[in-house]
């Protein structure tokens, strides 16, 4: 007897359906238990595992918004992760230009080494950026890490970046030198704007980045609890009352600081989605 291809077809989304719902939970589970615990009492906390908070309750946060460390540090991470962004795409998007755009021996090779620099893993190169820290004068304060961060923010927006201004019609820039347009009028006039989704993508993901950055964070500011970002404050967290340990002020911390750039994606995610895909399929 012939299988009806209509329970075949059925059967196939049935399976995809499930296992991207099997997926989605693996991924968003840890996220919900964060959030359900940020709500629970500290007796709750250390008699059961409960997947609802019985008794909520909002102390958890209460405290941490009154704890000013925790504002400073808030301040700081804005601060950082905001300059590091804006940097990366000023000198990633002229970078990007010239890689993307222009012809010149051994364009292809650097293109390649900004894409290596992005293997190295961040504890190999922690001594170096330490002594340049140190030089600059800046190691305890914020501008230690924006110096720092571009180093795993900047290969990423070049590369992207160069993909999408290689994939914009070269009519588009003709056109504007027909017109008189100089080689900066080209670029800021009537490419930059055509390139505003992969913008967003690379320094939403910049800020992202550096938003959640600890080891550098940890190590260029440990001399000046002022100028430490959010992660490290909240791995410094000692708890409302002494001898505890605060779980839940951390799970409460940790989502007033991911609450925010949940937000953001979900706001920018159809740029997002256009400038990688764009990048990924004109590169």
């Amino acid at each position: 007897m012939m299988q009806n291809p209509r329970y075949g077809e059925l059967l196939r989304r049935v399976v995809l359906y499930a296992l991207v719902a099997i997926i989605a939970i693996y991924a968003l589970f840890p996220f919900y238990w964060a959030f359900a615990t940020s709500f629970k009492t500290e007796n709750e906390m250390f008699q059961r595992a409960t997947y609802l908070p019985q008794q909520p309750t909002l102390k958890n946060y209460e405290y941490v918004l009154r704890d000013n460390t925790f504002l400073l540090a808030l301040r700081n991470s804005a601060f950082v992760a905001s300059t590091t962004s804006v940097l990366s795409l000023v000198v990633g998007s002229f970078a990007a230009y010239a890689l993307g755009r222009l012809r010149f021996k051994g364009r292809t090779m650097l293109l390649y080494v900004v894409l290596s620099m992005t293997m190295f893993p961040a504890i190999s190169i922690l001594s170096g950026l330490y002594s340049i820290v140190r030089e600059f004068g800046v190691f305890g304060t914020p501008f230690a890490l924006i110096i720092t961060y571009p180093v795993f923010t900047l290969p990423f927006t070049v590369w992207v970046l160069t993909s999408f201004f290689k994939g914009l019609p070269a009519e588009i820039e003709q056109a504007a030198i027909v017109d008189g347009a100089s080689p900066f009028q080209r670029f800021r006039l009537v490419l930059l704007p055509l390139t505003a989704p992969a913008l967003v993508t690379t320094g939403l993901l910049s800020f992202v980045s550096s938003w959640n950055e600890y080891l550098f964070a940890l190590n260029f500011t440990i001399t000046n609890p002022a100028s430490q970002t959010v992660p490290v404050a909240i791995a410094q967290f000692s708890g409302a009352e002494a001898m505890q340990e605060p779980i839940a002020e951390i799970m409460a911390a940790a989502m007033i600081v991911t609450i925010p750039l949940v937000l953001l994606v979900l706001i920018f995610q159809k740029r997002i989605v256009a400038g990688l895909t764009a990048g990924a399929v004109k590169g």
